[in-house]
This record gives structure tokens, C-alpha cells and sequence, in this order.
């Protein structure tokens, strides 16, 4: 304890400025500061000619500019001998801090002061200079990060002079001050992040040496003694507090009774008024519990709410209460304040400067005026107020496993860790020592160290201060309650408001609580007016300090403040549903086929594949490595490839031997490169004579295509499909991109049942034996397996006591190996038609430096290039009617002098000459004869003059209006430079485009940007590693960039500079083209270059593909499990143990998608949310996964389709038969249809087979449940046309299997391996007085089958059921169970048979 008050008196620290306090808060930086030496005359020779024996050190300050307050702790350093004459002090000493006060006004005051003996022996200290040292620069958010040596300037005088009001920032340019000559201190100031971990450790503006120990961390390595360079923790220690009760002198009730009553005096005397005592109430009792290392508290301490123990007594519940106990010397009078609960202490360390502190806190009700009305609804922060009336120190014993402890409580005037005044201590002037202990108060408790259980008996009691020594062995109780001993586990929830944050009447704390109405009578002793801000509060924000509330109350609103307190404290947590293993879903596993199975192949007449010279393709191993080289395949003289697909067979696995339906006929669906998606034809399933029983790896059934009219024919097996990849497809540079896609893409294949269309399953297949390296032709066989994802909900219970809380429960993942597909792919080289090589198709360049030198739209100048008469630049004339459709409407002579039919609108032509024609004859007979026609024609040509001068008019105008922006759009494809770019989903494209200031004078350059994909890098860091990755090595420029937060960003340009402007382009959609242009506007907003993209996205790689079924308009939450890390592509060798950050991005915005950090060696889990439409609709989005920093360059990408069925809930029982029916409407025509089901065994529909759905009609289809096991998991069922093998209708059935009550047990043990099985029987009695019938199931029926389905037994009488268990081919242990069902098939009993299987 000695030591935890000598540190904690050492370490008193001035808080910063009341102001600094309402700023917001910003995350602490960690500095280190090394001074090194002191150089020139700094001390003068007077001092050392008065002084003997001079010393020097150097003190460290923490100084705020603007408010001319010193805070923190002046920091000194060691002192060192001086010599004559002066000459260089080194010091070398290292120094450390963390703050969040990033402003530039924050500095710190380097002091240099002397020290000796003066002639009568007394010691006397001079200061001889001081210098400031600017921790951060002007701009508030860049810290000072230069490592390399500085020379801090040192002035005449003492740093108090700072505090004078003429000395205006910035100090050093102030003509008060006077610069030491010749005299300087060599220091290195830079940023330290390998203190961040010890923040818990060291207070906020704590000045601390290398050399000084700190309590919670180890000693350093070497003889550095630095402890701080390189911080190691030491192992903390959990520890545990319970039946932990304050006792108050002389009873609680006398002493909250004086509590109340100096609380009224004390108002009075402060000029408030009369209060009416009997408005004042307290609130709440509350306890604050935290683990402090002498220099501040380690983490936010614990608060509580405490109790009297008459409360307990009265509300105690059997089920969820915990027996208090207390002294059995306390008398009934005086109660104890008790809680209910187990504190639970992680953050101790074995040091004996480590303590526990408890603050014992009051919450009083105070009226908003002097009579004691109510509140106003706008008076809130004088609801209430808080004060401390007590406090206690305790250092643990951690040498002892357990124990009791009682310690005295202090109050009064005494320093305390918060740093506020505390209720007064009653007079002890006439008191002894023992007295004294237990005048202010006691708390007991109970502690155990490295337990999460509650001990059944308490061990040797450990004392504190005074401690009280007792047995141990019965737990004392207190006269208020009963003796019950402690339960086990963890104190209940529903008893214990514990948590971290304020209550409610915290929130509404008055603010003058601690600064006006603080019960203490002010003495000498106590802490002065404007220093009661505690550094503790301040590392603590809003954890009930009230001036920190009230400072915070200044800035942002109340209701702000109680959002913030009232956050609940997330606890650690891990979603119940199992994740899907990524790699596992649809990673099946390829092989070559055997032998006798391409003996098959072969004799079945398959065509062959031939290559461009009729000659058999050559065939590779999927087994054999693939050596890929881009330039061989780029070199290659046939430049197109013709890739085949060919289905040849789908054959059954050996395990499938449950008697589930084999489809008849299938079609395949898959994506080849960025071809459209495919879908294939029907394909009947023909069983071979040769094939026989299915074995591991026999070939069963070869597909052939099906006509229009459902047969087939034998004589041509197989499906092909070719898909030509040459010079007219491909777009230039695209080439090399194909042969990337070969290289590592793997060609993901679903298999669909032709007539129910449910999916069977999925198959991968790799594609880099597509290669073909300079041969003319290869071709690779696969033989593929086809795999099933299965969703069941699992059926473990989980326990409330372990939860908490009511959770879903958590749903698994099966995969089932459904088949094996026979495939083989080939490319077939050809060459290329077109003789003559275009330079347009040349690659493009894929230079990560754009450059508009001779790359823009037109070079100005005359029409015709001079020194090249072939290159012409020809602009032909146009008629400004033919040009804007605008003025060709306001032009009138335009539509009379068009030519052609598309000039003339015929309705509008037909009657205007109808009008002139009657206007003409008009005239012509008032005027008559040849004098009529003369002034007709005179009038036409003036009608005419004035229309061509109306149209001349506003032609002009038309002119003027668009000049400027005609010459504006001309001028600026002068500096427009044009650049195509190849991107692909997901992956950043990096670029620099090199801007140059054409002017003579400096500009501000801003970059706008029309698209939100592209972005400019103002990161450097960011922009450094993106320039290595593109081997790129131009200088990088920090702080290149001014940003204005969501405005675009800025850069400054002196005149005729060139500059390299990093852009980022990365695309989440799964676009085609997309055109991005960046503006570059100078200072008067007149742009300087112009960058106009064409962005072309490349066919991506998918890595994985998932598909999930679930009900519609409702959530999809999944939980996807990445592989171990050091197995994805990409991962550098020897980083096993090192696991970098997951990121993950997705190409739906309305998906969620996220991933959590975990610690080293667990499992990455990908968590989606999607909100799934109406039936029948298909959702697809990709997901993107990454492991840099900057989301460079994708490890993983998944593609997720999420289908969206009609749902229906069924609830039944094992082995039982549940019925429902579903609502069939019909179309607009006569269907005839069939329901097909995913699972038949287990759910079958009436009508069974195919029926006739009427147009526009309601039918219903009914549906019989028996589910073979208990759990619950999804059963599809689709409704087929027939005849167009169309998808009338689909449903999700979710089935809810619970297990009957099993009333027998049986064991075997049966051999495993080939045999003809075993019969056994068992007897069944009926149970009725009367004869009835019993039906007979199974839950594994390729396991256990009955001689008979069925059978009839008397009343009373016994039945013998014969059993014939069929042996399986693996070893261990099954259990099948037996259903007895009635006639109406319900469940009657249910037996069940463990075979074990040797």
C-alpha cells in the first residue's frame, strides 16, 4: 500500500484547460522525445563564480498557448555535472507521452535550470533559459514525424513568462523575448505507436522517462534500462469480489438522515432559498470499482448499484436471489449496503503498486427552485446530483489464493484518486486507533483470484488495513436474513444492474454538484477551486465525472449525452448457426477416369475430337502438372481456339443405395469465359448392359440427346459444345486475359433433373489443360464428382443457463455426393483468317502513366497538317438546320426548301398551301385580271424577303448564343487526353496521370470526378504500395492532397510544373462499359486538362459459387468459412502463423455482408444478410474477399444466387404420418402436370402422378409427411409441366421433426463387409382389447428391412417382427429406429436397435 501512495502522490497531475475539455475528443498519439545535449554558455559565469559545485538538468512542461495554462506534471531529467569552461551537457535521455490535444498551441516548455551549493552550504536553483518545442505542426490532423536531429532555440528568462499577456503566439517572433546566443539543446521528437498498448498504463499528458518503472509493465531487455522503447505487458490476473457490503457509522439510517440534513444547510448557505427536507430523496446508492496502478485508473471503472440489505431481504426470490451475508456482531440497526453480484476484476497485475479503489457514491433529488416545485420539462440537469461521501484503497495479497477482507472507508479532504471533494469524516480528535478504522465506515468483502465459480467455503481471511482475522469456515450471517449458503456459477443477472455507463440520474446530474454543493468544509488542505477537472475523468470521459458532464453539456445537447451513455456495452458473441466451408460446397473432387470405364467411353461411339488437320487431338492427364507460359501461348501461330465441351455419361455412386429415385434425364447449366450463360438440352440417362451393379467408380449411364418427341437415339451419344474464341470475338489485348482465365479459372457446372428440374448438384472442373502451349490440340478427360448441398437445422438443445438468452438454433450443412459426370474438354487450334495485321488490334498499352503530350482530340491549328499532305483533317459544312433540330423549328423557309420526303411534313405543307391558294384566289378576284397578279407577286416576294430576314435573325442569334460554348468545347479537346482501361470486378486499377500547369502563375487544382469508382489515392502510404506492386519508382509526395472532407480534393501547382496524380479505379458491378471523365479546374474555375476513360470490364475469376433455396420476402443469414489462410492463391510462403485482416466488399449494396476479427489461428467466418424476393425469383451478386489494407487485389470470389420459394411450415413427428394440402391455381391454358419432390421417401403428393390442371382454376394437391429422422431441415417441391417441361409452381417445405418417446432398446453386433445379413426378431404386444393393424417403418431402410410392411394382431396378444439387418460396409456404431404405427399411420411406439458393426 506504501507504494501505491507514493506513486499516487508523485503523480498528481494539473488538468488541461476547462475549454480543451468541450473540444471533441480525438484518438491519443504517442510521442518520443530524446534530449540529447546541451550546447554554448548557458549558464553564466556570475552563477559559477558564486555557486560551488553546479549541477544542470532540464524540466519538461506541458503548455497551452492559447489559454496560457500549464497542465500535466513537469518532468525532469537526471541531473549532470557542469564543467569550466562551459561545454556540451549530453544528456541522452529518453522521453514519453500520449496525447489527444492535436492543436499546434499545444507545446511543451523545455526549461534549463543550474543547480549548486552556495556559500553557507544551502542548495539554490537558478534558471538559466527555456526553449518551446512545437509538438505538432499547423495543421491540426499531422503530428511531427521527422526522426532526424533538431535545435531547439533557447531564450532568456524562466517559462513563467509565458504566462504574461504580451506574449501573443507565436512567442518566438515576440520582441519581448531575447534569444540566448550560441546556445542550443539537440533533441529528436517523432511519433512512438508501440506505446499504444500501454495507454491503459500511463495517463493522457503524463511525462514520463525510459528509465522510470511502470507499474504494469516488465523491465526492458539489455542495458538500455528503456522500458518504454519497446513496452512489454505483464500477465494480468482475474480476480473476483463478492458478499462485498459497506457498513456505516453509527447505522445507515442516522447516517444518510445527517447526509440529507447538511445537504439542505448547504443549500441554504449558498443563497438558494429554504428547502423542504421532505422533497429531498436519495436516488441511488452507487458503487465505482476499478484497478488502479498508482498513476490512473487501468480501465473505466465498474459501477454499481447498491442496496440496503432490508431491500434484499424483502424482494429475496428462491430462484434468483443471492443470500448476503455480514458480520454476526452487527447489530439489526445497523444494516450494511450490499450487492448483489460478483465483480469480476481482469485487469490485475502482481505489483505492488497495483490497488483497488471503491468509491462510494449518493444520488440525491434537487428541486429545480427555492420551493421546492417540480422541475420543468427544460430544467432537466437540476433533477439530481451526485456526490462522494466515501472511498477505499485496497492492495491485494496475490500471493493468496482467497480470502476476506475489511477495510476502513476515507473521507474528508484527503487526496483521492477521482480528484474531488468527499464527504467529511466524523471528529476523531478524542478517538483511539481502533476507533478511527470504523468511525468513517467499513466495506467487507470476499475475494478470490483466477476462479470464475464462487467458493463453497471461503479460505484464510487476508487482511487489508486493520484487516479482521477470523475463522473462515462457516460464513457469517447477518440478523436480517437467514443463513443460506453461496450458489454456484455466476451471480444472477436479473439482481445485479451492473455496467459500465451512467444511470439515469447520472445523466441528469446537476452540473454545480461537485463545484458548489461539495459537504466538505472547505479548509487549507483542500483542492483548489479550479482544479477539480481529475485526469481521471478526463481518461474517463462521461463515466460520472460531474464538471467533465457539465463541460460536455456545454457543447452538444442532453439528449446527445444520454445516447451516449446509454449505450449498452456489446459482449463478446458468436452467431449459433454453423458456417458453410468455403471449398467444400462445390469443390468436387476430378479425376481421370479408370480404365474400365474409358473402355466403356470408347465402345460406346462417341465422336472423336479432331484437330484442324483431321487428325485425333492430343490427350493430357488431369492428373499431370501444367507448366503455363504466357508468351508461348501469345507466340502461338493459331490464333483461335475453339473450345469443346462434350457430356459423355452420368453415373450413379456405389453409396446410393437407399432406394432414392434416379433421374431419368438431366440438363446442365454453366457460364464458359463471358459467353452468355448455357443451358442444354434434355439429356436421357441410357443404363449400359455392361454396367451391372454400380461400384466405386463404375460407369452406369451414358446421356444421349432427346428429340422433340421424347425418344432418343443410341446410335449418337454424347452432347457437344463449341464456342469459338478467335481475333472476332476477342477485343484487342483481350488474348492474353483468355489465357489467364484457362491458367486458373475452374468451370463451375450445375446438373438439373430434366422432369422435376430440382437441382441435383454441382461439379468444378479446372480448365488449365486448356492450354495448349504450341500444339495443335489437346483434349483432357474428366470424371467429376457431382456434389449436393444439403441444409438441415440441427436438433441439439442448448441450455438458457449457457445462453442467457432465447437463440435460433443453429443450422447445418451436409454435402452428398449425388453422381459422377464423364466430361471432357478440348481446344482445337485454327488459324486466323485475316492475313494482314491492323494496328488497331495490336494490345493496348498497359502503362500505368497516362501523359497528354500528343494525346489529345485536336491539335489546333489549319484544317490540313502541315509537312504530311496525305494526312488530312477534312470538316465538311453543314447546314445549321441540319445540326440542331431546335433552330430547324424556328427556321421558316427550312421546311419549304427541304429536300426529300423526310424534310416536308406532309400535314403541315397540305394545308399551308390550302391557305396561300385560298388567300390567292381571294385576291386575284378583288384585284382582277393581270393587275391582281402583278400585286400578288410583289406581295409574295416581300412575304418572302421578310421571311429569309426573320430567319437570317435568328440564325445570328443562334450563333451568339452558341459561340462561346462551340470555341469553349473545341479549345478543351486541346487538352482532353483519352484512355482505355481494362478493370475487372473487384480488382483496383492503379494509374498516374501526369498533370502540367500550362500557366505562367501558381493555381490550386481541384479534381473533379463524374463517377464514384474512380477516386484519387490521397493516401501516400496507399499510393507507396500500389506504386511498388505496379513497378512503378517515381517519387511519392506526402500530403500532396488538401481535402474539405466530402468535397474534392485539392493540390497546388507552381507555374509550369508537372506533377503525377495517383488514381484508383475499382468497379463492384458487374458492368460491360462504363465512361469516366476528371476535370482538372484551376483557381478561376477554368480547367487545364481534361481526362476522358473508357473503361472496359474483363470477364472476372470465380472462385466459388453458391446457391442457396429459402423461403421468400424474408432474410437469408448465412455464416461462410473461409479456408485456412496460408491455402488460398496468392499466400506467401512462411506466413502460417501470421493471419492479415479480412475484408470483404459485395456487388449488391443491398446485401450485407461483413467479417469479424478474430485472434490468430481461428477460423474466418464471411457473414451474409439478403432479403430474398417473391417466388419465384433469382437473386445473384458476387462477394469479394480480400487480405490487403487497400483492397488491392482479391483472394476469393464468390458468386451467390439466392432463389426465393413459397414457404410452408410443417411440425410433425418421426416416423408418423402428417398430411396438408396446398392451393394449385391454374394458368391462362390446360396444363397437364406432375409434383416432384426432392426428398420422396419422406414426402409424397396425391395425385401421384400426372393430372390435369384446369386454366384459371383451384385445386388442391395433397401432401403426406413422414419424416425418417427427428430435426428439422428443407424439402423442395416443384410442380412441372410436363409437356414443356416448364415450372408451374415451386414450394419450400421447412419440416419440424421432433423424435417420439422411445420405449425399448436393442443392441447388436454384426460383421461388417459383404454378407447376407442377419435376421433377428422382436415381440410387439398390442395393447388394445380389440384386433387391429400396425404398420411398420424405419428411419434407415437401406440398413434394416422387415419381412413384412404390415401385419394384424389380436387384442392383448404378442406378434413376432422379423428383422433382416443388411450389413454395411463401414465400421462403428448406428442407431436405427423402429416405428409401430396404427392404421391411420400414428405413432404407436417406437423401439430402437444400436448396431455395432465390427
Amino acid at each position: 500500500m506504501n507504494d501505491w501512495h507514493r506513486i499516487f502522490t508523485q503523480n498528481v497531475l494539473v488538468p488541461p484547460h476547462p475549454q480543451r475539455a468541450r473540444q471533441p475528443l480525438k484518438e491519443s498519439t504517442a510521442f518520443q522525445c530524446v534530449l540529447k545535449w546541451l550546447d554554448g554558455p548557458i549558464i553564466r559565469q556570475g552563477v559559477l563564480e558564486v555557486l560551488s559545485e553546479v549541477e544542470c538538468h532540464l524540466r519538461v512542461s506541458f503548455f497551452d498557448v492559447a489559454y496560457r495554462h500549464f497542465f500535466g506534471r513537469t518532468w525532469k531529467t537526471t541531473v549532470k555535472p557542469t564543467k569550466r569552461p562551459p561545454s556540451r551537457i549530453v544528456f541522452n535521455e529518453p522521453l514519453y507521452f500520449h496525447t489527444s490535444l492535436n492543436h499546434p498551441h499545444i507545446v511543451a516548455v523545455v526549461e534549463v535550470v543550474a543547480e549548486g551549493k552556495k556559500r553557507d552550504g544551502s542548495l539554490q536553483t537558478l534558471s538559466c533559459g527555456f526553449g518551446i518545442l512545437r509538438i505538432f505542426s499547423n495543421h491540426p490532423d499531422s503530428p511531427t514525424s521527422a526522426s532526424q536531429d533538431k535545435r531547439l532555440r533557447l531564450y532568456h528568462g524562466t517559462p513563467r513568462a509565458l504566462l504574461h499577456p504580451l506574449l501573443q503566439d507565436p512567442a518566438e517572433q515576440n520582441k519581448h523575448m531575447t534569444l540566448i546566443e550560441n546556445c542550443s539543446l539537440q533533441y529528436t521528437l517523432k511519433p512512438h505507436p508501440a506505446l499504444e498498448p500501454a495507454f491503459h498504463l500511463l495517463p493522457e499528458n503524463l511525462l514520463v522517462s525510459g528509465l522510470q518503472q511502470i507499474p504494469g509493465l516488465l523491465p526492458a531487455h539489455g542495458e538500455s534500462g528503456d522500458a518504454l522503447r519497446k513496452p512489454r505487458l505483464q500477465k494480468p490476473i482475474t480476480g473476483h469480489l463478492d458478499d462485498l457490503f459497506f457498513t456505516l457509522y453509527p447505522s445507515l439510517e442516522k447516517f444518510e438522515e445527517e447526509l440529507l440534513e447538511l445537504h439542505v444547510q448547504d443549500h441554504f448557505q449558498e443563497g438558494c432559498g429554504p428547502l423542504d427536507g421532505g422533497a429531498l430523496e436519495i436516488l441511488e446508492r452507487r458503487l465505482r470499482v476499478g484497478v488502479h496502478n498508482g498513476l490512473g485508473f487501468v480501465q473505466r471503472p465498474q459501477v454499481v448499484v447498491l442496496v440496503p440489505e432490508m431491500d434484499v431481504a424483502l424482494t429475496r426470490s428462491a430462484s434468483f436471489s443471492r443470500k448476503v451475508v455480514s458480520s454476526s456482531k452487527t447489530s439489526s440497526g445497523s444494516q450494511a449496503l450490499v450487492l448483489r453480484s460478483r465483480l469480476r476484476l481482469p485487469e490485475m497485475v502482481g505489483h505492488p503498486a497495483f490497488a483497488v479503489v471503491f468509491q462510494l457514491e449518493y444520488v440525491f433529488s434537487s428541486p429545480a427552485g427555492a420551493d421546492g416545485n417540480a422541475a420543468s420539462v427544460t430544467s432537466l440537469s437540476n433533477l439530481a446530483c451526485m456526490h462522494m461521501v466515501r472511498w477505499a484503497v485496497w492492495n491485494p495479497l496475490l500471493e493468496a489464493d482467497s480470502g476476506r477482507v475489511t477495510l476502513p472507508l476515507q473521507g474528508g479532504v484527503q487526496p483521492n484518486p477521482l480528484h474531488c471533494l468527499v464527504y467529511k469524516v466524523p471528529s476523531a480528535s478524542m478517538s483511539s486507533e481502533e476507533v478511527k478504522q470504523v468511525e468513517s465506515g467499513t466495506i467487507r468483502f470476499q475475494f478470490s483470484l483466477g476462479s470464475e465459480k464462487h467458493l463453497d467455503a471461503p479460505a484464510e481471511p487476508v487482511s487489508g488495513p486493520k484487516a479482521e482475522r477470523r475463522p473462515a469456515r462457516k460464513p457469517p450471517t447477518s440478523p436480517s436474513s437467514p443463513p443460506v449458503p453461496a450458489p454456484r456459477g455466476l451471480a444472477a443477472p436479473q439482481n445485479s444492474p451492473v455496467g459500465p455507463g451512467l444511470s439515469i440520474s447520472q445523466l441528469v446530474a446537476s452540473p454545480r454538484s461537485l463545484t458548489q454543493h461539495c459537504l466538505a468544509r472547505p479548509t487549507s488542505q483542500q483542492l483548489p477551486h479550479g482544479s477539480q477537472t481529475s485526469p481521471a475523468q478526463a481518461e474517463f470521459p462521461l463515466e460520472g465525472g460531474i464538471s467533465h458532464l457539465e463541460a460536455d453539456l456545454s457543447q452538444t445537447s442532453l439528449v446527445l449525452e444520454t445516447s451516449i451513455a446509454e449505450q449498452l456495452q456489446e459482449l463478446p458473441f458468436t452467431p449459433l448457426h454453423a458456417a458453410i466451408v468455403a471449398g467444400t460446397q462445390t469443390r468436387s473432387s476430378a479425376g481421370q477416369p479408370s480404365r474400365a470405364s474409358m473402355v466403356l467411353l470408347q465402345s460406346s461411339g462417341f465422336p472423336e475430337i479432331l484437330d484442324a488437320n483431321k487428325q485425333p487431338a492430343e490427350a493430357v492427364s488431369p492428373t499431370d502438372p501444367v507448366m503455363f507460359n504466357p508468351q508461348k501461348e501469345e507466340s502461338d501461330c493459331l490464333q483461335s481456339n475453339e473450345m469443346v465441351l462434350q457430356f459423355l455419361a452420368f453415373s450413379r455412386v456405389a453409396q446410393d443405395c437407399r432406394g432414392t429415385s434416379w433421374p431419368k434425364t438431366v440438363y446442365f447449366t454453366f457460364q464458359f469465359y463471358r459467353f452468355p450463360p448455357t443451358t442444354t438440352p434434355r439429356l436421357q440417362l441410357v443404363q449400359l448392359d455392361e454396367a451391372g451393379q454400380p461400384s466405386s467408380g463404375a460407369l452406369t449411364h451414358i446421356l444421349v440427346p432427346v428429340s422433340r418427341d421424347g425418344t432418343f437415339d443410341a446410335g449418337s451419344p454424347g452432347f457437344q459444345l463449341r464456342y469459338m474464341v478467335g481475333p472476332g470475338f476477342l477485343k484487342p489485348g483481350e488474348r492474353r486475359c483468355f489465357a489467364r482465365y484457362l491458367a486458373v479459372q475452374t468451370l463451375q457446372i450445375d446438373v438439373w433433373d430434366g422432369d422435376s428440374l430440382l437441382l441435383i448438384g454441382s461439379a468444378a472442373v479446372q480448365m488449365k489443360h486448356l492450354l495448349r502451349q504450341g500444339r495443335p490440340a489437346v483434349q483432357a478427360s474428366h470424371e467429376l464428382e457431382v456434389v449436393a448441398t444439403e441444409y438441415e437445422q440441427d436438433n441439439m438443445v442448448v441450455s438458457g443457463d449457457m445462453l442467457g438468452f432465447g437463440r435460433i438454433k443453429p443450422i447445418g450443412v451436409h454435402s452428398v455426393v449425388k453422381g459422377r459426370l464423364h466430361l471432357t474438354l478440348a481446344n482445337v487450334g485454327h488459324p486466323c483468317e485475316q492475313k494482314v495485321r491492323d494496328c488497331s488490334t495490336l494490345p493496348p498499352s498497359r502503362s500505368r502513366v497516362i501523359s497528354n503530350d500528343g494525346a489529345s482530340r485536336f491539335s489546333g491549328g489549319s484544317l490540313l497538317t502541315s509537312g504530311s499532305s496525305r494526312r488530312k483533317h477534312v470538316v465538311q459544312a453543314q447546314k445549321l438546320a441540319d445540326v440542331d433540330s431546335e433552330l430547324a423549328a424556328m427556321l421558316l423557309t427550312h421546311a419549304r426548301q427541304g429536300k426529300g420526303p423526310q424534310d416536308i411534313s406532309c400535314e403541315s405543307d397540305a394545308t399551308r398551301r390550302r391557305k396561300l391558294e385560298r388567300m390567292r384566289s381571294v385576291r386575284l378576284k378583288e384585284a382582277g385580271g393581270e393587275l391582281g397578279r402583278r400585286g400578288t407577286s410583289v406581295l409574295a416576294q416581300q412575304s418572302v424577303r421578310t421571311q429569309h430576314l426573320r430567319d437570317l435573325q435568328v440564325i445570328a442569334a443562334y450563333r451568339e448564343r452558341t459561340k462561346a460554348e462551340s470555341i469553349a468545347s473545341l479549345l478543351s479537346l486541346a487538352i482532353t487526353t483519352e484512355h482505355t482501361l481494362h478493370a475487372t470486378l473487384g480488382v483496383a486499377e492503379f494509374f498516374e496521370f501526369v498533370l502540367k500547369n500550362p500557366h505562367n502563375t501558381q493555381h490550386t487544382v481541384t479534381v473533379e470526378i463524374d463517377n464514384p469508382e474512380l477516386s484519387v489515392i490521397v493516401d501516400s502510404q496507399e499510393w507507396r504500395d500500389f506504386k511498388g506492386a505496379a513497378g512503378l519508382h517515381s517519387p511519392v509526395e506526402e500530403d500532396m492532397f488538401h481535402l474539405r472532407g466530402t468535397l474534392a480534393p485539392q493540390l497546388y501547382l507552381r507555374p509550369h510544373e508537372t506533377t503525377h496524380v495517383p488514381f484508383k479505379f475499382q468497379s463492384f458491378s458487374a458492368g460491360q462499359l462504363a465512361m469516366v471523365q476528371v476535370l482538372f479546374r484551376a483557381s478561376g474555375g477554368k480547367p487545364i486538362a481534361v481526362l476522358c476513360l473508357t473503361v472496359e470490364l474483363q470477364p472476372h475469376v470465380v472462385d466459388q459459387v453458391f446457391r442457396f433455396y429459402h423461403p421468400e420476402l424474408s432474410f437469408l443469414k448465412k455464416a461462410i468459412r473461409l479456408p485456412p489462410w496460408h491455402t488460398l492463391p496468392g499466400a506467401p510462403v512462411g506466413m502460417l502463423g501470421e493471419d492479415p485482416p479480412v475484408h470483404v466488399r459485395c456487388s449488391d449494396p443491398n446485401v450485407i455482408c461483413e467479417t469479424q476479427n478474430v485472434g490468430p489461428g481461428e477460423p474466418r467466418d464471411i457473414f451474409l444478410k439478403v432479403a430474398s424476393g417473391p417466388s419465384p425469383e433469382i437473386k445473384d451478386f458476387f462477394v469479394i474477399i480480400y487480405s490487403d489494407r487497400w483492397l488491392a487485389t482479391p483472394i476469393q470470389t464468390w458468386q451467390v444466387y439466392l432463389h426465393s420459394l413459397q414457404r410452408v411450415d410443417v411440425s410433425c413427428i418421426a416416423g408418423q404420418l402428417t398430411r396438408l394440402s396446398l392451393v394449385l391455381r391454374g394458368t391462362q391454358t390446360v396444363r397437364k402436370v406432375r409434383a416432384f419432390t426432392s426428398h420422396p421417401q419422406e414426402l409424397k403428393t396425391d395425385p401421384k402422378g400426372v393430372f390435369v390442371l384446369p386454366p384459371r382454376g383451384v385445386q388442391d394437391l395433397h401432401v403426406g409427411v413422414r419424416p425418417l429422422r427427428a430435426g428439422s431441415r428443407f424439402v423442395h417441391l416443384n410442380l412441372v409441366d410436363v409437356d414443356c417441361h416448364q415450372l408451374v409452381a415451386s414450394w419450400l417445405v421447412c419440416l419440424s421433426c421432433r423424435q417420439p418417446l422411445i420405449s425399448k432398446a436393442f443392441e447388436i453386433t454384426l460383421a461388417a463387409g459383404e454378407g447376407k445379413g442377419v435376421n433377428k426378431r422382436i415381440t410387439y404386444t398390442n395393447p388394445y382389447p380389440s384386433r387391429r393393424t400396425f404398420h411398420l417403418h424405419s428411419d434407415h431402410p437401406e440398413l434394416l428391412r422387415f419381412r413384412e410392411d404390415s401385419f394384424q394382431v389380436g387384442g392383448g396378444e404378442t406378434y413376432t417382427i422379423g428383422l433382416q439387418f443388411v450389413p454395411s460396409q463401414r465400421l462403428g456404431e448406428e442407431e436405427i429406429l423402429i416405428y409401430i404405427n396404427d392404421h391411420e399411420d400414428k405413432n404407436e411406439e417406437a423401439f430402437c436397435v444400436k448396431v455395432i458393426y465390427q
